[in-house]
């Protein structure tokens, strides 16, 4: 269904959480969040954020970016998430090596104020086949400074989030977001407003994104340290350049900034009473009638233009998600007709992983090639096993196929492993003896288990 005319609607600055949305806020209270760092946030600070601190803003805050204990942790997490080197050629490993001179310089420069970020490396990795997405790679020193911003900046704006808003949020995932989905379907919420953002990572407007932050941040080192990020140079082969918008994909704070611009979004849904599931850019609104669902795609386009941003129209659309041909598709699920299915793309992913480890021409044996396999279609499994389960046993028979076929080359023979005598020569006892894992067999486990 095409994208409604618009209508009018008036948008008041949601500066402050409403009442009902508060209450949902602060069903956790910040004494109980375990993963913030304690270093940073003492009790004092936490109590804070809890009951509220003058004016709503914070400052003072640049002290603990550049406090050695928390440049350390930042480094450690950085470390453990491994990475490429950036424009400096320093590595991981390179950093590790002399890290203690490298900490202590980066907090001369915060505490002094002349940190000033390089320019980010960026790259093309594969999406969709042919298509590529812009990768930006910072060095690891921006990437500490990142991380120590991120877990100084972040409680103060999670206090903030609703619980419709579930992407690289603390003790939110994937798995959250769907579970809220099928219970909002099942409640009859089955007319889906399915919206999609155009470029959104490369088109937040710099202005409004930091009115946002300085909302809650008073800090002027803090925010010349944001800007700084937000306009990093970028360096692709033999150009450069400094964007005027946007959050570049790959960096630290990218995600936490892009939940900031889009709460105001959030806010506007729940003070008018819509459902809506958010994971970062990628959101549904479940409604009772197409009547609600058009309401409410209208009032997302409104907002969506007045905060700088565009809708795609192709990947925008209304369906009765209980009718076949007008289900949705949502964190590689497609849900239509009353059930879940793997979405095609995600399909055509795994199939193209299982294809680079099966290939006829590796050498190794097929005990080794199962064990390389199974923590693929375990993982793989473990996110899709709410799928139909028709999906599990014709993946099944892919992968077995696979390694027929691999068994045909080893023994010096042509083929694809499709014949009934390949079948009878390798069954899927051998395989099971071998220790594959079988999505199928677990299927049937989990459904006897419940």
């Amino acid at each position: 269904m095409s994208i409604p005319v618009q209508m009018e609607f008036k948008f008041e600055v949601a500066s402050s959480v409403p009442k009902t949305a508060k209450q949902e806020v602060e069903a956790c209270s910040p004494f109980t969040w375990d993963w913030v760092e304690a270093s940073v946030w003492t009790e004092r600070m936490l109590a804070a954020l809890g009951n509220g601190v003058r004016g709503g803003k914070w400052f003072s805050l640049i002290d603990k970016v550049y406090n050695p204990r928390t440049l350390k942790v930042a480094w450690k997490k950085v470390a453990s998430n491994r990475g490429a080197a950036g424009v400096d050629k320093i590595s991981i490993k390179r950093f590790r090596s002399n890290a203690q001179f490298y900490l202590k310089e980066l907090e001369r420069d915060l505490r002094d104020g002349a940190f000033r970020p390089s320019p980010v490396r960026r790259v093309h990795i594969p999406k969709d086949g042919k298509k590529t997405r812009p990768l930006g790679i910072p060095t690891v020193k921006d990437r500490i400074v990142q991380t120590a911003l991120k877990m100084v900046l972040e409680p103060i704006f999670e206090k903030e989030f609703l619980t419709m808003s579930y992407g690289f949020r603390p003790g939110l995932s994937c798995k959250d977001a769907l579970r809220e989905v099928d219970r909002l379907l099942k409640e009859g919420c089955t007319w889906v407003v399915d919206a999609d953002i155009r470029r959104y990572f490369d088109t937040i407007p710099h202005d409004l994104l930091m009115d946002r932050i300085r909302e809650k941040v008073s800090d002027g080192r803090i925010l010349q340290l944001l800007e700084l990020f937000l306009k990093q140079e970028i360096m692709e082969d033999m150009e450069s350049w400094n964007p005027i918008s946007g959050t570049p994909q790959g960096a630290v704070l990218s995600p936490l900034l892009s939940n900031v611009y889009l709460h105001q979004l959030d806010l506007t849904l729940h003070q008018n009473g819509y459902k809506m599931i958010r994971y970062a850019d990628d959101w549904v609104v479940l409604c009772r009638s197409i009547e609600e669902a058009q309401t409410a795609l209208s009032l997302t386009q409104s907002w969506i233009e007045q905060n700088g941003l565009r809708l795609s129209p192709e990947k925008t659309h209304i369906g009765n998600s209980l009718e076949t041909g007008h289900g949705f598709e949502f964190l590689g699920y497609r849900f239509e007709a009353g059930r879940r299915y793997v979405r095609s793309k995600s399909l055509k992913k795994f199939k193209g992983k299982v294809r680079s480890k099966t290939r006829r021409t590796r050498g190794d044996s097929i005990e080794k090639i199962i064990s390389d396999l199974n923590p693929t279609i375990k993982g793989w499994f473990e996110y899709f096993k709410h799928a139909h389960h028709h999906t599990f046993s014709s993946l099944d028979g892919l992968i077995r196929r696979r390694l027929r076929a691999v068994l045909r080359k080893q023994k010096k023979r042509p083929g694809s492993g499709k014949t009934e005598r390949d079948h009878r020569q390798w069954p899927n006892a051998f395989f099971a003896k071998r220790g594959l894992f079988t999505m199928q067999d677990a299927y049937v486990l989990a459904r006897q288990s419940r």
